[in-house]
């Protein structure tokens, strides 16, 4: 699977165009100073684990995908998107203890998955919002730069999506690009054989990487 095919995916699961998919495709490196803590880096993975949890195979925290969002984030996004993300890791503490009575790293694999299906149901409906602004702003820019509508599109920024959608991402893109999820969870073969258009099936089967 090459890194298009893999923004695709993680778009398809997540509902959304890949924030920083362009900089990644391109292996882009924003100039930023930005750096993720330890204990941020901490809080990313066991947020991961709720989303991938380990089964029969490894889940996200077991691929370090804490440390591949401090990467993405920093050099895939932009300062606005950075912000955003930022801003939302800073506030997802409290916001978890008002809501479940305690933060985020005190609650049961249960709680922590009752209040991640919680956010996924309020970050569908700001991601609706945004995306409402997004239609308008993107008309007022194209109507007052009628001369140069490519190039207004071409520029245009989208609003940031909810923080729990930018982590849902990430951390699907941090776990299929890793060689925990590559190899354990996908199925791997560094150097491919003839190919074989008929290949059989078994239910259950893991797919290819």
């Amino acid at each position: 699977m090459n890194r298009r095919e893999l923004l695709k995916a993680v778009a398809a699961l997540s509902g959304y165009a890949v924030m920083g998919g362009e900089a990644f495709l391109q292996q882009a490196q924003a100039a930023s100073s930005l750096r993720l803590t330890s204990r941020q880096i901490h809080l990313l993975d066991e947020i991961a684990e709720t989303i991938i949890p380990a089964t029969d195979t490894p889940g996200a925290k077991a691929a370090q995908v804490g440390k591949l969002m401090d990467v993405m984030v920093r050099d895939c996004y932009t300062p606005v998107q950075q912000a955003a993300f930022m801003q939302g890791l800073a506030t997802f503490p409290q916001q978890c203890k008002a809501t479940m009575g305690s933060e985020f790293l005190g609650l049961t694999q249960k709680q922590r998955h009752t209040y991640l299906v919680q956010l996924e149901k309020e970050a569908k409906e700001f991601n609706r919002e945004q995306g409402e602004r997004d239609a308008q702003r993107k008309s007022q820019a194209e109507s007052e730069n009628k001369d140069n509508s490519y190039q207004t599109q071409k520029e245009f920024e989208a609003l940031p999506l909810h923080f729990y959608t930018m982590i849902k991402q990430l951390t699907l893109l941090g776990f299929f690009t890793s060689e925990t999820g590559m190899t354990k969870t996908l199925r791997y073969v560094a150097i491919p054989g003839r190919y074989d258009g008929d290949v059989p099936y078994k239910k259950g089967e893991r797919a290819w990487a």
